[in-house]
Order: C-alpha cells, then structure tokens, then sequence
C-alpha cells in the first residue's frame, strides 16, 4: 500500500503584548492538533505564532515550547514564533499567510480565546464533510469579572445573529478569531488582507467577503466553539461605547470599500448617512425614555445606538476610526 498523502494544517494565533495569554494558549493550541492526529489519519498540524510586537514579547513567552513538541502521547507538533514589525492586524494575518506557503489549511483564532474540547477536530470534520472553502466556528464571552447589568442589557457581546444557524449552511462573511482557510484557493483567488484596515478593524469582513465573490464558499461549524475572555478594562460604559462606534465605522467603510461603481457607492453612502441619522434620532429618543423611567436597559441600547449613528456618520463623510492604532 502507498503512503497516506498528509494535509497539512496550520493554527495561528496573532498577539500584540500578551505575554500571558500566549503562554497560556499554545499549550492549549498543541493538546488540540495532538487530539486531531489522534482522531484523523493524514493530518499533519503545527501552531504558528505571529508576534505583532517588534521587541518580540510573544516570541518570550512561549521560549522553551518552539520546535518538536509532544503533549502526552500524541504525535509532534511544531511550535513556531515569526515577528512582523509592521502595526496592525492585516499585517499580522498577512503574515501568517506568507509564513504558511507550505501549508493546505490554516486555522485563526486569537489570543484572548480559549478553544473548547474538541474544536479543531470539529472544524476540520465539518471542512471535510462539507468540501468547502472556509469554516466559521461559534465564539462566546467569557467574562473575567462579573458584568454590570447595563452592560449585560446593552447586549454588547452578544453574537446573536448567528444564534441556532444549523451546522454546514452557507454564510456570505465571517470573522476571522475562529475560521479555518483552504490555503489552495486563497492563494489562486489572490485573497488577502487590505493593510488600509490594519488599524481600524473591518480587515476579515473585507477578506471573507473578497473570498465568497471570487467564487469561495464559508460554511458554518456551531460545534466548533472558543471562549473569548473578556478581561475588567473592556466592560466599560467607555470602552464599550468606542467600540461599537468603530465596529460601525469598519462595516460602513469596509461596504463602501467592496461596492463597484462610483454612482453605486454615492448612494450607499447616501444610505448610510439616512441609516446613522435615523439610528441616531432613535437612540437619542431611547436615552430619553430611560433617564424618565430609570430604566437601565433602554438607557444601554439607546447610548449604544448613539455610538453606532456615530460610526457610520463618520464613515459617510469619509472620516476613519482607528480603534487600533498605537
């Protein structure tokens, strides 16, 4: 008998000064590919870690676990650390592209995250049962420390819209803290990340959308699930408010980016100044309502209806938010 053709898989994970997060996920990262190795012949998975820090932060922290690694009884699993220098997330994720040429699938997911049992088998059972392009998986907010009810009610890490989608349906876009690539058909598609969103967010809509009109097809993985850890410092009315504001702005910009045609993009950005007016005027009359009858969860929706009116009225007039920028 001949020998198996192996698949190669690469999971990567971007940092910027999280030292203890990385720490903490790579080892996690190995004990997944060594579960998939044992679960499916053919597969051959390595851990690839993008430092977006120039003095190398990431690359100490997981100094000791680069090269051949073996968690329990599974096979070896390569740990390895690249620098990209450059500020903001498109180039580190093109960089995870560039340093994975050799490889057939790549894995994102981010370093605040915590994948579950079973993930990465999961995702890469649902791409073979599928045959597409790309697989999204679910994520959900862990909090570090316990909420204030307003935050709770502002629904502000709430990923509803995709709430009881059945496993295999075929989605337009996705982010990308937990999708699997077919590597093959980004390359002939050409896809990669625009850096004009490096800093400002928005980068994977642009991506994934640029991906499914070149022909690719994402599928969604409800059993492929991570844990996003939200820490203390961003469940604040303050932080939570900007980013609502910039997630609007990144989406209103990032369709206005993908729409051909000058008259065709004139009037979405018509569309979009209507749109922010009139969620404006809404929120504003929510906050109203609330602060008269002490209610705080209108009080949350309307305050982040407000930030949302904001972001996509700067994105009309052509004006960028850079949630990102250092």
């Amino acid at each position: 008998m001949g020998e198996v053709a192996m698949e190669r898989l690469v999971v990567a994970v971007l940092t910027y000064r999280r030292p203890e997060r990385i720490a903490v996920l790579v080892p996690l990262l190995v004990e997944q590919a060594a579960d998939l190795a044992r679960r499916v012949e053919g597969v051959d998975v390595s851990v690839l870690v993008v430092d977006n820090d120039a003095a190398g932060t990431g690359l100490a922290a997981v100094d000791g676990l680069t090269g051949p690694v073996r968690p329990g009884a599974g096979p070896a699993c390569p740990v390895t650390v690249v620098i990209e220098p450059e500020p903001g997330i498109s180039a580190a994720r093109n960089r995870a592209l560039h340093a994975s040429s050799d490889q057939d699938l790549l894995v994102f997911v981010d370093d605040d995250e915590v994948p579950h049992p079973g993930w990465l088998a999961t995702l890469y059972a649902t791409y073979r049962a599928t045959g597409a392009d790309a697989v999204a998986g679910a994520v959900v907010s862990r909090y570090a420390t316990e909420p204030e009810p307003w935050v709770v009610a502002g629904g502000f890490y709430d990923r509803a819209h995709r709430r009881g989608l059945p496993t295999g349906s075929t989605i337009p876009v996705a982010a990308t803290n937990n999708l699997l690539l077919d590597l093959r058909v980004v390359r002939r598609t050409g896809t990669a990340f625009d850096p004009a969103l490096g800093l400002s967010g928005g980068e994977d809509t642009h991506f994934t959308s640029a991906l499914t009109r070149a022909g690719g097809r994402i599928v969604w993985c409800a059993e492929a699930v991570v844990s996003d850890v939200v820490p203390a410092d961003r469940l604040t009315r303050s932080y939570l408010l900007a980013r609502s504001a910039g997630l609007a702005n990144a989406s209103a910009r990032v369709a206005l980016m993908l729409t051909p045609g000058r008259g065709r993009r004139a009037a979405l950005r018509a569309r979009t100044l209507a749109v922010g007016v009139a969620r404006g005027m809404l929120g504003s009359l929510q906050v109203a309502q609330a602060v008269v009858r002490g209610d705080v969860a209108g009080d949350a929706r309307g305050r982040r209806a407000l930030a949302r009116a904001r972001g996509e009225l700067l994105a009309a007039c052509g004006r960028v938010m850079l949630p990102y920028a250092r």
